[in-house]
């Protein structure tokens, strides 16, 4: 890990040599080569600035790259009991625990696996502070803003049980506390909003902010984008910390994984009906929820030529469509495509609607070979259900 390097001197990724796979589609592939790329960023914003890093497993949680990104990151921070102790058993480093509420039943384990305790309201907090004696706690606060394009996402909408919002709220219990979450980010690549929503919490929180030990800014912050000002970021972070004396965690999920898997599939069966269909042995239903639930198509890569072709999954649902693209030639049963981001929000979401095969996982590791890691049969699919 080089983690000295400038950021403008990262090498450029060249496309990795492609190999013959023995793996059968649909699969989901990870590049650890633009895996490392992200992971490098995230290093290098560590060393500069001071900040950080834990994995936000509610968006990617395939533990099979966890050894290799535990080189670049600090732990994983969790949304839930299994993902806690995941994070735990294999994800080396610090382990966060946040929920927006822990059962009673839940609590014990997600204290034995968590260095760290994240409430997600006072009433949480002051219910399971007996259990909680002498482990390192911490408040979610709601400071009302975001920058979330879908009200579906958004933390900071109207009636949000997402954190505590009242400053004299939370000032009255600070000293059972040690740390404050704010996670009011959303798929933000603007370094001038990200500056302007931490000067509304400062604002708002401050006085409590520096009676506090460490403050979490949560995920959502694409700064490992090509083009995101990283210095401006690490400069900026490193204030912060150094204003109100706080240790400063951050909690990337698509800014360490995107870019670095795709959805390969194989395409089954063509028709016209209007339009040139072709049938791929996949679902955007079951492989790729998160794009339908935003209406978002997938990507592929070039996506040019003369030949239009919309590319249909093959579930019953009516809309189960990834998309229209542009090819060069016709498409033909057996033809090979590779649906781009399909990490953050992906693999997590997979399910077995339809009885749909849930796609094998392999890994493109660094030398180019193809790994094979997980398979999924109908022992899966049984076993799932009762």
């Amino acid at each position: 890990m080089r983690q000295n390097r400038k950021p403008w001197q990262t090498p450029p990724i060249k496309p990795a040599q492609q190999k013959a796979s023995a793996v059968q589609t649909p699969y989901y592939l990870i590049d650890k080569t633009k895996l490392r790329a992200n992971l490098e960023k995230i290093a290098w914003l560590r060393e500069n600035s001071g900040a950080k890093s834990l994995l936000a497993l509610k968006c990617f949680a395939t533990w099979s790259v966890f050894d290799f990104m535990a080189q670049y990151m600090d732990g994983s921070t969790s949304s839930s009991l299994y993902e806690v102790r995941l994070g735990h058993e294999k994800f080396p480093g610090e382990t966060h625990a946040y929920s927006v509420a822990y059962a009673d039943h839940e609590i014990e384990e997600v204290l034995a696996c968590s260095d760290k305790i994240i409430f997600n309201s006072i009433g949480q907090l002051t219910k399971f502070a007996p259990q909680a004696s002498g482990h390192i706690r911490g408040l979610r606060v709601n400071p009302g803003v975001s920058t979330s394009d879908f009200d579906l996402a958004d933390p900071a909408r109207p009636f949000s049980r997402l954190g505590e919002h009242d400053p004299a709220d939370i000032d009255a219990i600070a000293d059972q506390i040690s740390g404050l979450m704010f996670h009011n980010n959303c798929e933000n690549d603007s370094f001038e909003r990200f500056d302007e929503m931490l000067t509304l919490i400062e604002t708002r929180f401050g006085t409590v902010i520096h009676k506090m030990d460490w403050i979490s800014l949560g995920g959502g912050i694409h700064f490992t984008g090509p083009d995101y000002p990283l210095a401006a970021f690490a400069a900026r972070l490193k204030t912060f910390a150094e204003t109100y004396g706080v240790q400063v965690y951050l909690e990337p999920g698509e800014a360490a994984i995107t870019g670095a898997a795709t959805l390969e599939v194989t395409v089954l069966d063509t028709m016209f009906n209007g339009k040139n269909l072709a049938i791929v042995d996949s679902s955007i239903e079951a492989h790729m929820l998160d794009l339908l639930i935003y209406r978002e198509p997938a990507k592929l890569a070039p996506d040019t030529g003369p030949h239009s072709w919309m590319i249909c999954g093959k579930s019953c649902l009516a809309g189960d469509i990834f998309g229209e693209f542009q090819f060069a030639t016709p498409l033909q049963p057996g033809d090979r495509l590779s649906f781009e981001d399909a990490a953050g929000y992906t693999m997590v979401k997979k399910n077995w609607f339809n009885g749909v095969k849930m796609p094998s996982i392999a890994i493109r590791e660094l030398d180019g070979t193809i790994t094979p890691v997980r398979d999924f049969n109908y022992d899966d699919f049984a076993a799932a259900l009762s």
